[in-house]
This record gives structure tokens, C-alpha cells and sequence, in this order.
């Protein structure tokens, strides 16, 4: 009886909340005070807690960059923890609130354990999404903030995870992150690509970094989704492959039938390609990349396409679709998914314009009652709204061609 006792009080005496926890580091936690009203957001699920919500940094010495931090409410009474950044804009990314860490205090304060969660966590998902199957071998396994990871872009390409760095904690936890995905049975190479720009901003330099490609990955792979096969680079655009636009790609499959579809900016050929084998009278794919031309010329050979059914141009969307308005041109599916115009917030303006322009070029190339599939990579154009605001803009402007 008094053994069992023991082991009551013992259980009890377990610290519960994020403060206990923190009293209990051997090396002590900072504290990242929140200015008033500014609390809600991040209680509601945005994880990158910008410099001008916080009001003060109780913590002697202060944090550095990679430290783990309390974030607490003006009261001082934490509402989370997360990872610190003295140079970012975003001076912590939260990682864990408040009530989950009481209900899952092997993670609390506990990066590498919280790694580990959450990419099992990632890895069983997409398995009951049934991914990877028969048909889909690349797929996106951690998307950022969608997997709580913000930061953090793991891209499968078969047997090949493409890791998208673009936060100081990712490369600080490279090794535990790498170690965690060589976990996962179908993986046999790993290839970590840091965006460089944005990790610039975070105060990561790694631009003298020369190994994008480990000695064991190969440069380029096969993959398949929905039923096409891709030779794709791993020295290419993004992670070599525009993953997230898996069911994009499937959609316009869906509604291309006897349709003629333009694909601007088209890299190697992934929705041109989905709107052939959805039935497409003919397609044009356009992009200023030879590269990335050759890739889908190539990818048209191995799914035993036509050529006449689909032809690729090396031009400038904007030349090209200023040149097909003169020759008075037009499509029933007009897709259009350039670059990253916007790399950070200080570009917004110059971006916003140019997306703008694109845009309008393109509702005007698209037949009346067509489709005009339109996209945007760029983050801080996203974050902003502005995005939405110019195509409806543009809409009422020129509704009066469909």
C-alpha cells in the first residue's frame, strides 16, 4: 500500500502546465511577452509570431536564435512555445499550444520528440489518403504550416524526399528531421535544398552551400502521378516537382476533353500533359526554360503521347500572349502558374503588377464561357489578399469578353 502511494503522489506531482515545464529546464526557458490584443491570432492557429505582436523578452541571458521559448499573453501566463528568431520578421514560430502540451507533454518543450510526432503523424495521414499507390508515387508528405511544421517542405519523389529548408530551426534540426524520414520504409535517399533567399532573411547563410544533391541521389528520377510518368530534375525548379498541384492537375485532367488547352509557363509539361490524357483536342505549353522544355518533351515520349496533339514553345509568357492577341488566338482552357514574383514583402508592389499584367493577357486569350485556371506561389502575395483583389479587379474590367 504505501508503495502504491508513493507512485500516486509521484504521478501527481508531474509538472502540467508549460510554465511547470519550463521551471524545470536545467538552463531556464525565455519568455516571449505578447502586446495586448494580440494574443487571439496565434491561439487560433498562426504559428509565426511577428516581431511587432510582442511587447517585451523576459530571459537572462536573451534567447538566441534556435532557443526554445515560451509565448505568453500580456499577463505573463504562456499560451504556447515555439522556436526562436533574433533576425526574422518572425521572431518565434509556435510549435505547440498550451492545452496540447498538458495533453501531450512528451512533446512539450521537446523539439526532437515533436519532430518525431508530427512526421509520423504526416507519414500515417497520406497513408490514409492512399498515397503513395499504384498510380501516385510523388506527393507532398510535410506541407509547412498544413502539417504543423512551418518552415518545413518534405517533397516523396519514389524513393527520393526532397527537404525544402526555408526556416533557421530546419537547418538547425537538419540531422533529426533527416533521421526521422529515413525512418520511412520507401525512402532511400534524401536531398535537402535550402531556399537560400528566404533562409537569408531568417540570418541563415547558406549560400556557399555547394551539396544540393547527396553522393548517393541520383540527379533526376521517374515518378508517376495519377497515372503519368515524369522524368523529373532534382536540380530543378522548387523540390523538382510541383507536388502540391497533384489534384490540380487531376481537375483540369477532368474538364480538358475536346477542348484546346494553353499551358504558360508550363516547366515540364505536368498540366499539359494531364490535359492530353484528359482528352484535349490540342495543347500549347509555353516557357522561357530549355531545360525545363526538354524534360517535357521527354515526358511526352514516355507516356506514348501523340506530338500532334501537343507542342511546346521556348518564349516569355507575356511576349507569347501578347503576340497571340495580335494574332487574334484563343483557348477554351487557359492555365497560367508562373514563378515566385513575390519573394518577400519588400517586392509586393513591383509583384502585384506584374501578376496584373499576366492575368490580364490571359482572360483576354480565353474564350468566351472558357476557363482561366490562375495561380500564385509567392507567399507574401497570398498573405497579403492582394491576389484575389486583382483578379476580381481585372474581372469587372474585362467580364464584358466572356
Amino acid at each position: 500500500m504505501k508503495q502504491l502511494l508513493t507512485k500516486s503522489l509521484s504521478v501527481c506531482s508531474l509538472p502540467t502546465t508549460l510554465q511547470q515545464l519550463a521551471s524545470h529546464q536545467p538552463k531556464g526557458v525565455a519568455k516571449v511577452v505578447l502586446k495586448k490584443g494580440k494574443t487571439q491570432l496565434f491561439k487560433d492557429g498562426n504559428p509565426m509570431v511577428y516581431s511587432g505582436a510582442v511587447d517585451r523578452i523576459i530571459g537572462r541571458p536573451p534567447p538566441k536564435t534556435g532557443d526554445i521559448v515560451l509565448v505568453s499573453d500580456g499577463t505573463e501566463k504562456p499560451i504556447g512555445w515555439g522556436l526562436y528568431n533574433s533576425v526574422s520578421m518572425f521572431c518565434v514560430r509556435l510549435m505547440q499550444l498550451q492545452d496540447e502540451a498538458t495533453s501531450d507533454s512528451a512533446c512539450a518543450l521537446n523539439m526532437e520528440k515533436l519532430l518525431e510526432t508530427r512526421i509520423d503523424s504526416a507519414v500515417e495521414l497520406r497513408t490514409r489518403l492512399g498515397l503513395p499507390s499504384v498510380h501516385t508515387n510523388a506527393y507532398r508528405l510535410i506541407n509547412s504550416e498544413g502539417d504543423r511544421l512551418s518552415g518545413l517542405i518534405v517533397d516523396v519523389f519514389g524513393d527520393v524526399a526532397v527537404v525544402a529548408s526555408s526556416a533557421a530551426w530546419v537547418e538547425k534540426y537538419r540531422s533529426e528531421i533527416e533521421a526521422c524520414i529515413r525512418k520511412i520504409n520507401y525512402i532511400n535517399h534524401i536531398n535537402w535544398r535550402p531556399s537560400i533567399d528566404i533562409l537569408k532573411e531568417d540570418g541563415v547563410n547558406v549560400s556557399d552551400s555547394k551539396e544540393l544533391l547527396s553522393s548517393t541521389c541520383p540527379e533526376r528520377t521517374k515518378i508517376m502521378e495519377n497515372g503519368i510518368v515524369y522524368t523529373i530534375s532534382l536540380k530543378g525548379q522548387k523540390t523538382g516537382f510541383y507536388a502540391d498541384q497533384r489534384e490540380n492537375r487531376q481537375f483540369i485532367s477532368g474538364i480538358s476533353d475536346g477542348r484546346k488547352v494553353l499551358d504558360l509557363c508550363c516547366y515540364s509539361g505536368g498540366f499539359s500533359l494531364s490535359a492530353v490524357r484528359g482528352g484535349a483536342l490540342n495543347v500549347t505549353g509555353v516557357d522561357s526554360s530549355l531545360p525545363a522544355l526538354e524534360l517535357a518533351k521527354e515526358n511526352v515520349v514516355l507516356n506514348n503521347i501523340d506530338p500532334g496533339r501537343i507542342s511546346f514553345l521556348k518564349e516569355d509568357a507575356t511576349e507569347f500572349m501578347k503576340g497571340a492577341l495580335l494574332r487574334n488566338e484563343s483557348w477554351d482552357i487557359v492555365i497560367i502558374d508562373p514563378p515566385k514574383l513575390a519573394p518577400s514583402k519588400k517586392v509586393l508592389h513591383g509583384a502585384s503588377g506584374m501578376y496584373r499584367n499576366l492575368n490580364s493577357l490571359a482572360m483576354q486569350l480565353t474564350k468566351r464561357g472558357g476557363l482561366l485556371m490562375t495561380c500564385s506561389c509567392s507567399g507574401a502575395v497570398t498573405q497579403s489578399g492582394i491576389f484575389p483583389r486583382i483578379l476580381q479587379h481585372l474581372w469587372q474590367r474585362e467580364k464584358s469578353l466572356f
